[in-house]
């Protein structure tokens, strides 16, 4: 049998390779593909609840989050995987991830997932790495038990606060009896920055009241059960970490990075806020300043969790 398969789409033909055994679900229609609108020349995703822009700007933003990323959590993921033959990446942005898991296993066939390709470089990806267009609040297209190793992150500002339970059994779904799931995300709310200073008080509350239009947790709800939406649905081993990184100049290179990270993702937001809240975004803008100011001033500390756990065999 081919090494795995989409929902609905069993290949039948023995002789099939691996490079062959995944097929790529058909192209949207135009009606069908994910509609684009902009504002103060950022490119967005309308009718999705998203809350940050698909363009260039955010490609960069994307992969040096992702060392960032990388640093905190000393490699690329916590959970205790060997030698995975399948490995999935839902919402993988720039697919960064996805394509040092395909660098790192060799022998696997990695997919990033997400809602449209987002990737700009022009490097070239390995042969083994494949990315699939998809929406993960509208199901995964892959049939049941076919990867060793989900890995899901930061979709805490794109999966409404509501939707994240049925999510997870959906990460869960698509994982092998004693395959690993993975999720990491940072905070979006004002106890995720310690300590936090007036201008960051105010401009995280905006943007949480303009997430909650959309349904996006603005309470922190996401982050304390990361760990509980693993166990809910249905996994043993799980294991949870809680991380603070430093935030701003003062913290280094990182700290560096992670300052402007932020700063660049309020940025992108801004003219939402503005909009939503009948502001100049020039003042919006200055609000940012002020909170990577405070950042400095105050050596604030922004948490990061991470959570996986392992599907347990049947039987």
């Amino acid at each position: 049998m081919p090494w795995w398969f989409f929902r609905q789409r069993r290949v039948t033909n023995a002789s099939v390779t691996p490079a062959d055994s995944v097929q790529p679900t058909p192209r949207p229609t135009a009606s069908e593909a994910p509609q684009t609108g902009s504002l103060a020349s950022r490119r967005y995703l309308d009718e999705q609840p998203y809350l940050l822009p698909k363009d260039l700007g955010e490609v960069n933003r994307l992969d040096f989050q992702h060392y960032v990323l990388r640093s905190a959590l000393r490699g690329n993921y916590l959970a205790p995987i060997i030698q995975p033959r399948r490995i999935l990446d839902v919402g993988c942005g720039t697919g960064q991830w996805a394509i040092e898991l395909a660098q790192q296993f060799p022998q696997a066939e990695v997919i990033g997932l997400d809602l449209e390709p987002a990737r700009a470089k022009a490097t070239t990806p390995p042969a083994n790495y494949r990315f699939v267009q998809g929406d993960a609040l509208k199901g995964l297209p892959f049939e049941d038990e076919t990867f060793d190793f989900v890995h899901q992150r930061l979709l805490v500002l794109a999966i409404p606060l509501a939707a994240w339970p049925n999510v997870v059994r959906e990460l869960v779904r698509v994982t092998v009896p004693g395959g690993w799931v993975e999720l990491v995300e940072a905070g979006t709310h004002v106890s995720h920055f310690n300590p936090a200073g007036p201008a960051t008080q105010q401009f995280l509350y905006l943007m949480g009241q303009l997430g909650a239009l959309r349904g996006l947790d603005n309470e922190g709800g996401v982050l304390r059960s990361l760990d509980s939406f693993l166990h809910q649905a249905g996994l043993i081993q799980v294991n949870r970490q809680d991380i603070d990184i430093p935030l701003g100049d003062w913290g280094g290179r990182v700290g560096s990075l992670l300052s402007l990270d932020l700063r660049e993702a309020g940025k992108a937001i801004s003219s939402l806020i503005a909009a939503r809240f009948q502001m100049e975004q020039q003042e919006v803008l200055a609000l940012i300043e002020q909170a990577g100011q405070e950042w400095n001033t105050l050596q604030t500390r922004y948490h990061v969790v991470a959570a996986y756990g392992q599907k347990p065999y049947q039987g």
